[in-house]
């Protein structure tokens, strides 16, 4: 770590010899572990080192941003000098700067060293469950990572953040297959620093084990029809994640196309719905510990019992809106769970799709949406009956917020957000 300190001062003190009148810098030394598995076997083990070092510098209100992967001092020297040539070559913004404040910490999360022994003895484990429990499984890859990682930040106004952590992370693509046919793809993964437990009851990775053994046959919905969607935790993190960046990011805040750009403290969601971006939260891992503008972060409700309570912006974009920053710019949600056990939340859909992901662009500015629905079955009169093909799913963002059936009591942790699922009225649902 001191060696670390030592390279992301230099490179600050080369970035000022170079003219700028203000300057981050963060100095990241990762290295990976890596088990995979193809075939039904282990083929790789590997340790991968990356070293990273980022550069930005400001001067006369422009900026310019540069990376290298080098350590040296002549490649920081040219790169110091490099980033002020982009600098130069920007439109002058005054709406730039970094907190004021000398703010210093040290964070230290997870597992930042691996225990390779008892890592490997799960990454088997599940393996051999695979191939004994789930014959009908044809699994694509299984990728069992230790990511761990130091890194140190400071910038021209005394700011120092040192940090230190680390997490086992699992990924696993794969199809069910019967009689000739197979599923479309399936993904499942998480993050942990905990080997206590065998990995096929984290997240909802026996789940969707079990739904791509029952989505080998499928069929139409028939008709077009409105109903309601009962998203998995995966797409409802994408659903939010897009949400917020059409209605409460930077970018639509400072260009005005936001929708929500006047509606600070007032409704805009089911008053059950309450959505905190909150990285320091102890189920997730390797959540952000600082911005880039020398903030230490903190947890933040985003949207509370139905309420927009802040937007996502960051320092930059608070000084061109004349808005409040937000108190971090990461983008781990945590969703408050529901009162209805995930059962009778079915149980409650006369008509409607359990939604798995949605393959699909960005809507536009007004939140209008489109796409195909991915690892999906019907729910008919409070049961899910058969996997889907080809459907597609229409609606609104900003409506479908507003119009939630129910929330489950149940939630998933998978280290990176902790969220149910959730039931949404009102969706066009139609199939080829």
């Amino acid at each position: 770590m001191e060696a670390l300190e030592r390279i992301a001062r230099f490179a600050l003190q080369a970035l000022q010899d170079a003219g700028a009148d203000m300057a981050w810098v963060e100095a990241t030394r990762q290295e990976t572990r890596e088990f995979s598995v193809e075939s039904g076997d282990f083929s790789l083990f590997r340790s991968l080192f990356d070293n990273s070092l980022s550069l930005t510098a400001f001067q006369g209100g422009r900026k310019g941003s540069l990376r290298l992967n080098r350590f040296d001092e002549e490649s920081i020297r040219s790169a110091a000098e490099e980033c002020l040539a982009v600098a130069a070559s920007g439109m002058a913004d005054d709406a730039w700067s970094l907190n004021p404040e000398a703010e210093q910490a040290d964070f230290c999360w997870g597992a930042p060293e691996p225990d390779l022994e008892a890592f490997f003895h799960r990454c088997r484990e599940l393996k051999d469950t695979l191939e004994t429990e789930y014959p009908d499984i044809l699994s694509d890859s299984m990728i069992f990572l230790h990511v761990g990682e130091q890194s140190v930040y400071v910038n021209t106004n005394g700011a120092l953040f040192r940090e230190q952590g680390g997490n086992y992370e699992v990924s696993l693509s794969f199809s069910g297959h019967r009689d000739g046919q197979s599923s479309s793809f399936f993904y499942s993964g998480f993050l942990t620093d905990d080997l206590s437990t065998p990995f096929l009851g984290r997240a909802t990775l026996a789940e969707d084990l079990q739904s791509a053994r029952n989505a080998v046959e499928t069929r139409s919905v028939g008709d077009t029809f409105e109903g309601t969607v009962l998203l998995h935790p995966n797409c409802l993190a994408d659903f939010l994640g897009i949400a917020a960046g059409a209605f409460a990011s930077d970018s639509c805040l400072i260009d005005g196309t936001s929708i929500w750009k006047d509606k600070l403290g007032e409704a805009v969601a089911d008053s059950r719905l309450s959505v905190s971006i909150a990285p320091l939260d102890s189920r997730i891992l390797g959540g952000e510990r600082y911005t880039a503008e020398g903030h230490i972060s903190e947890n933040y409700d985003f949207i509370r019992d139905g309420v927009l309570r802040s937007f996502l912006l960051s320092r930059y974009g608070a000084a061109k809106t004349g808005l409040q920053r937000a108190a971090n710019t990461d983008s781990c949600m945590v969703l408050a769970p529901g009162d209805t056990p995930l059962q009778e939340l079915i149980a409650g859909i006369d008509r409607g799709l359990l939604v798995g992901r949605l393959s699909g662009g960005n809507p536009g500015a007004s939140g209008d949406f489109s796409g195909v629905a991915k690892n999906s079955f019907l729910i008919e009169k409070g049961k899910v009956t058969d996997a889907v093909s080809e459907t597609m799913l229409a609606g609104n963002l900003a409506q479908l917020l507003q119009n939630v059936a129910g929330i489950s009591r149940e939630l998933v942790c998978d280290g990176a957000a902790v969220l149910p699922w959730v039931a949404f009225r009102g969706v066009t649902v139609s199939g080829g």
